[in-house]
């Protein structure tokens, strides 16, 4: 039986795959600050809980937690959605890429064979659209870094992978999904405008499934960007109008140049607080201009994740934040 070592256990993705790997039969540990949470969500064949915050502990520390551990599954750090202060790029490279290069390394030292990273789709968009140049966007270009310091951490000696992830859909205790978000822009709406593009969309199980299938068939510097299904923005916000039981609300497909004047605007007020959007709002509507899709068969033949009802999944994410906005 293997070992692996997740980082970010009690989060809806880390608890996804933990239960995942209990059920293919390794043996997991994790690490949470939050000694409650931890016992509240995690299921009892994991034996290995530690409490504490990596980021405070010695290299030592680490070291000795990592001992034996075959594999290092990478399931935290910030996505897009957080607003910081400006210079966002400092803040994602401090937040995102030097705590990866820590644990890679560290990973690497105590003999860990392989070291797979949740990261973000964004990544896989920027080399589909190079005129747009993702690359350059804070967000963007950090998670690329992380990805390459991680493969650069490994090389030689440990298999370091990313799982380049879209959408997610999924529920998990005590957490209202990210997507409440989202609500917002309908609730309460006649009309809302959506952009004319569409995104890759996967449940947490697909994720879990692909996050274990990387740990066995994944290869060193693989890049694995994962789908179930593919959906145009447009169907997604008739889907949270539904959840709220707008059924009279018309979701509008227009053109960029209604919605980009206004997103960009969002750039320029934030900027004069001193902030910066970590993927410009200008840049995010030319993006949603265009189809983000994903084949699943790529990755789903190589990582052996299965077809799932997303759909299905979706509405049942959509109810639980409907239930917290009404």
């Amino acid at each position: 039986m293997e070992k692996v070592f997740v980082l970010g256990g009690t989060g809806l993705l880390g608890l996804e795959t933990i239960n995942e790997l209990l059920d293919k039969g390794y043996e997991v540990s994790t690490i949470a600050r939050n000694a409650e949470v931890m016992e509240d969500v995690l299921p009892d064949p994991v034996k290995e809980r530690i409490i504490g915050d990596m980021n405070e502990m010695t290299d030592e520390q680490v070291l000795a937690m990592l001992k034996d551990k075959d594999a290092f599954v990478y399931a935290a750090g910030l996505d897009e959605r957080t607003l910081p202060e400006a210079p966002a790029m400092k803040f994602y490279y401090e937040k995102n890429v030097l705590p990866t290069q820590r644990f890679a390394r560290l990973a690497r030292i105590a003999g860990v064979q392989k070291f797979l990273i949740f990261g973000s789709y964004h990544t896989e968009t920027a080399g589909m659209w190079t005129d747009l140049n993702l690359q350059e966007q804070p967000y963007v270009k950090t998670r690329l870094l992380q990805e390459e310091v991680a493969f650069m951490e490994g090389e030689g000696s440990m298999e370091v992978m990313s799982l380049r992830l879209p959408y997610i859909f999924g529920t998990m205790p005590h957490r209202t999904p990210l997507w409440k978000s989202f609500f917002p822009r309908v609730q309460g709406l006649d009309v809302v405008k959506v952009p004319a593009g569409g995104t890759a969309m996967v449940t947490t199980k697909q994720v879990a499934e692909a996050a274990v299938g990387a740990l066995e068939h994944g290869e060193h510097r693989g890049t694995y960007a994962i789908s179930g299904i593919n959906m145009k923005y447009d169907e997604f916000y008739k889907m949270i109008a539904e959840s709220l039981g707008q059924t009279d609300t018309i979701v509008e497909t227009v053109p960029i140049g209604q919605l980009k004047p206004s997103a960009e605007k969002m750039d320029e007020t934030v900027a004069a607080k001193g902030k910066e959007h970590a993927i410009h709002m200008g840049k995010q509507i030319e993006m949603q201009n265009r189809d983000a899709f994903i084949d699943p068969n790529e990755t789903m033949r190589i990582l052996n994740y299965q077809e799932d009802d997303v759909r299905a999944e979706i509405r049942r994410t959509l109810a639980a934040c409907a239930e917290e906005v009404q």
